[in-house]
């Protein structure tokens, strides 16, 4: 057996993140496929998290002649959404290539059927297997009409009319290179073992059918590919029009564009389910700048927030059983203190290890409206407890955040103290919680609420004298006792740190659409103006929004990709929520809705974000259009649909809880102010008591006006295993203390003041 020379291999990478297309089929089939530059990317099996091939691509060759059909860059990709089958037509001086690519429903198979039209031209496939989610170590070796790899316990077939083939390492004896060195395929190596490696064939006629398969086995996967080639195309692509068919939604009639993206949106959503873990939707079946390195998570993961974010799309569109699939997954894989891993596997394993607030929040959310649209069902009694300890995590460990919604800074957060009130007042307005928990959560709820201003809201800063506004919400503030004040050091931009006046962002937005604070109030209205002044972006194809100043998530200025610093780009879910509070108030939404819908690549897939500076076409990086991120972002594609739905059918956020809403428009005030050490109350009002809490056991030491009649005072359990000490201030103007902790037998050794009036 002739091995192939150059092992390991140059080290891997997976392919580019701009998607042209998603497909699968919606059957027993466990398999997920992607297109990105006209030919077959990504395939992921038997689970959405689990890629298993980088790209299949295609060579054309003739006398004197060859060329890779993705590097010609010349095709025209004809899909429609909610159908499981894609065409891409590659045409070029003396050539056309036409590729179908059917998902078999029943098999884990992926049919590719080609036509290849030219006066003595060959087809030549070129398969990259990246086994068990990576390049490294794979076997890839030819058999009779087979090309196959595989690599513990998981493999691939490529069947087909092959007249011979070839196993190689890639950038050394991979077939590429072969024809770059020798303008032919003049190679046929057996075996390439345990390297990064690529397989190719020659096919012997111009028209056919190739079968991808997987399994555990080759054995398995030949089997597979076989009964699929047996079946035929035609055949396989009936059932798997059929078991679409019974998906298809009836969305509102809108604009023609318009309404043809809310059904690729819909269609994006339901390609990112899993079956193999049903609730389970990771973020994107891409990589961003995945041409570029070699990540084993990439966003083949879950964020509980961006799975959130999908499955209230689902409510806006009444599909109540496939949000109860996500909250019976959510309620599967939390952590039993009430958290979720900031991103995990489909199958319930963590990857990165942060802790965010939000994604304790939205799942309360999410539960909280299912019940109030009538849709909870028989998981009622788990949903419960899921809520009851999610709730717990949230008043142990808030208001401050590990992490923002962006993964990278600790701190208070708008967005993440809107989603924590609504799901703290929320699971005791809609009886999730009872008694002692319910009246703590609705008290922690209703100070959090109240204290946002003083937390998150700069007044006076130069941002706001240059536009003539009083102040504006800031994105996140350190804690402290000084409210929003300081610096923030930047992620992934060495050494840059923000005051936190100028840390703009449209996280503020979210407490308009929950409903605590109105979208003409005074504070709200002079935020816009700062993030319309400094963070949009008006592009040839709409109004985009940044993250935040001197963000350093995106390309560089170069286009460059990004490799742990750059520059953030503008995102079009942002767009969405901007949208949505046009909507809210009395602004027309359609200029969002068609930005989105015109912010994407040539299939129409939604970016994480776009390019906003001048074009760098040879890097195919053009204004407006998609940068080497995610592409497509579910949590985009979530976020126009349900914009979408809400413009067309008159309704408010499908977020919002309606007795949530009605608490806080009220103007409903806390009676007791909750101190914790992070986020200290310095001052009382006269009708305010104050609860003194920690974590752990502690006796207070205490005194009045300046530690007159001193006294100690043992905390009191508190709910959701707290400890506190409950002062009442009527009579005195100031109250004096410090903490001793029994069970370490220490002194904290520091003093504490709170002020009455």
């Amino acid at each position: 057996m002739q091995q192939a020379f150059g092992k390991p291999g140059i080290p891997p990478t997976w392919a580019s993140s701009a998607k042209d297309w998603v497909g699968t089929a919606l059957g027993r089939s466990r398999l997920w496929y992607t297109l990105g530059h006209g030919i077959l990317n990504e395939v992921f099996w038997p689970a959405t998290g689990r890629p298993q091939v980088r790209d299949l691509g295609f060579l054309v060759a003739g006398p004197g002649f060859w060329l890779e059909v993705k590097r010609a860059n010349r095709y025209r990709l004809l899909a429609e959404p909610l159908l499981p089958e894609v065409r891409v037509v590659h045409e070029g001086e003396g050539y056309s290539l036409t590729l179908d690519f059917v998902p078999d429903p029943d098999r884990d198979v992926l049919l590719i059927g080609y036509r290849l039209e030219g006066k003595g031209l060959r087809l030549y496939p070129l398969l990259a297997p990246h086994l068990g989610g990576s390049g490294w170590g794979n076997t890839a070796w030819v058999e009779e009409g087979a090309l196959l790899a595989a690599k513990q316990g998981e493999a691939l077939a490529l069947l087909g009319p092959f007249a011979r083939g070839s196993a190689g390492y890639v950038g050394f004896s991979d077939g590429w290179q072969d024809f770059a060195r020798n303008g032919a395929m003049t190679w046929t190596f057996a075996q390439a073992e345990e390297g990064n490696v690529a397989l190719m064939g020659e096919l012997l006629a111009p028209k056919g059918v190739l079968a991808l398969a997987f399994s555990p086995t080759p054995e398995g996967a030949k089997t597979l590919a076989k009964a699929a080639l047996v079946e035929g195309l035609e055949e396989v692509l009936r059932r798997a029009r059929e078991a679409w068919q019974a998906f298809r939604p009836e969305l509102p009639k809108g604009e023609p564009e318009l309404q043809r993206e809310a059904y690729i949106s819909y269609h994006v959503l339901k390609v990112h389910e899993d079956r193999t873990f049903p609730g389970a939707m990771v973020a994107s079946l891409s990589v961003p700048w995945g041409n570029t390195r070699d990540d084993p998570g990439g966003y083949h993961l879950v964020w509980t927030r961006d799975q959130v974010e999908a499955a209230f799309t689902y409510l806006a569109l009444e599909a109540h059983e496939e949000a109860r699939t996500v909250l019976a997954y959510l309620a599967a894989t939390q952590a039993p203190d009430g958290h979720w891993s900031q991103n995990l596997y489909p199958d319930g394993r963590p990857y990165w290890q942060g802790l965010q607030l939000d994604e304790a929040a939205l799942p309360i959310l999410l539960a909280l409206r299912l019940k109030e649209l009538g849709g909870l069902g028989p998981q009622n009694g788990a949903i419960r407890e899921m809520v009851r300890r999610a709730v717990g995590f949230l008043a142990r460990e808030g208001p401050v955040s590990p992490q923002d919604r962006w993964e990278e800074s600790p701190g208070l957060s708008p967005f993440t103290l809107a989603v924590s009130v609504a799901a703290l007042s929320g699971a005791t307005l809609y009886g999730f919680l009872q008694g002692e928990e319910a009246e703590y959560a609705l008290s922690l709820a209703d100070c959090w609420n109240a204290r946002i201003e003083e937390w998150c809201y700069v007044k006076g800063s130069g941002l706001d004298r240059a536009v003539g506004v009083e102040g504006h919400y800031v994105r996140l503030s350190p804690s402290g006792p000084l409210g929003p004040r300081g610096r923030v050091q930047v992620a992934n931009r060495a050494g840059v740190a923000v005051d936190v006046a100028e840390l703009l962002g449209l996280e503020f937005l979210w407490l308009v659409r929950l409903g605590l604070r109105r979208p003409q109030d005074p504070r709200i209205v002079s935020t816009l103006a700062l993030v319309d002044r400094h963070l949009r972006v008006d592009l040839p194809t709409g109004i985009f929004y940044r993250r935040y100043p001197e963000d350093g998530y995106g390309e560089h200025g170069d286009g460059s990709a990004f490799d742990g610093t750059g520059q953030g780009r503008a995102w079009p879910l942002l767009t969405g929520e901007r949208g949505i509070y046009a909507l809210l108030a009395g602004e027309d939404p359609l200029p969002y809705l068609r930005s989105m819908a015109r912010g994407t690549g040539r299939g129409r897939l939604i970016p994480e974000q776009v390019w906003d500076a001048d074009p760098i076409p040879e890097k195919g990086l053009l204004p407006g259009r998609p940068t080497g991120s995610a592409q497509p972002l579910l949590w985009a594609h979530a976020e126009y649909l349900k914009l979408y739905t809400a413009y067309h059918q008159r309704t408010g956020p499908v977020e919002r809880l309606g007795r949530v809403m009605e608490r806080y428009e009220r103007g409903s005030l806390p009676q007791v102010r909750h101190w914790r050490r992070e986020v200290p109350v310095l001052r009382l009002s006269p009708t305010e008591r104050l609860l003194v809490e920690c974590r752990k056991p502690f006796r207070l030491h205490l005194g009045w006006e300046g530690w007159k009649d001193p006294e100690d005072v043992e905390a009191e359990p508190l709910p959701f295993g707290l400890y506190g000490v409950l002062l009442d201030l009527e009579d005195h103007s100031e109250v004096n203390f410090t903490f001793f902790y029994p069970d370490e037998n220490r002194w904290e050794g520091r003093d504490y003041q709170v002020r009455r009036g």
